[in-house]
């Protein structure tokens, strides 16, 4: 796919989804053990979760499943369950399937303050919304990141910092997810004015400062700036800003 339609198409469906996934909570109830989430990242349902855990500010493991891959065959034959998404919880030794149950038990558990967005429907009609318009996301998308590609596996997960509606972040996303690499998706979504905008585009005329001591500051004090996405693979010592140099570089290394 061409990277500027790539980016373009992403923006669209990050606008359908009115970008929902973009701010994040400024205080967070990190668990001791990192959520698991087997996930499809062009599914509409596994958005939903993936907007939740943006907003509530979460870690979690990804396990790809997309369709024709290994990983779902394995996923049904352990949990007996066929609805993405799966949710493991090992605080909380839960295991449960489909958005609305996943995110109605991290709201539970994980909500350290007033939430910043009502992503969790309280009617008929929001939850229809929500539907709809993830759908449409996932149809501007044209089918990418729900279908497997065969590829060589990692040995230990890739490391991706992002946010949910980045519409640069999700091509990276939906390649790891045809390629079926499992990785820990580390959430750095904008949590005051100052974030909003591209990382050389602040929407602040004082020299920018993340929120001190949360994962935007850690990452700012790390790199200079904080951009999405970032990708570290501990498998070759490789770590890239830059949407299309990450997605040569996963198709040159994993792809088969």
């Amino acid at each position: 796919m061409n990277h500027i339609f790539n980016i373009s198409t992403s923006l669209l469906a990050s606008t359908y989804r009115f970008w929902r996934g973009t701010v994040a909570s400024k205080t967070v109830n990190q668990p001791e053990d990192t959520l698991i989430l087997f996930d499809r990242e062009g599914d509409s349902d596994c958005r939903l979760v993936r907007e939740v855990l943006t907003e509530l500010n979460l870690d979690v493991i990804i396990t790809p499943c997309p369709v024709g891959g290994k990983n779902l065959e394995q996923l049904q034959k352990q949990f007996n369950l066929r609805q993405l998404p799966i949710f493991v919880d090992n605080n909380h030794q839960v295991v449960c399937s489909g958005s609305k149950a996943i995110c109605h038990h991290l709201f539970k558990h994980y909500q350290a303050s007033r939430q910043p967005n009502k992503l969790l429907s309280s009617n008929q009609f929001s939850a229809l919304k929500d539907g709809v318009t993830s759908k449409l996301a996932s149809c501007i998308r044209l089918g990418a990141g729900t279908k497997a590609r065969k590829s060589r596996q990692a040995d230990l997960p890739l490391i991706l910092y992002s946010f949910e509606s980045s519409p640069y972040a999700r091509p990276v996303r939906e390649k790891l997810c045809e390629l079926e690499l499992t990785y820990i998706l580390i959430n750095i979504g904008k949590q005051q004015i100052a974030d909003m905008g591209p990382a050389k585009m602040r929407w602040t005329l004082k020299p920018y400062q993340p929120l001190p001591n949360t994962k935007r500051d850690e990452f700012y004090q790390q790199y200079g700036n904080v951009q999405v996405p970032y990708l570290m693979d501990p498998n070759t010592k490789a770590a890239m800003f830059e949407s299309e140099a990450i997605l040569c570089y996963l198709e040159s290394t994993y792809a088969l």
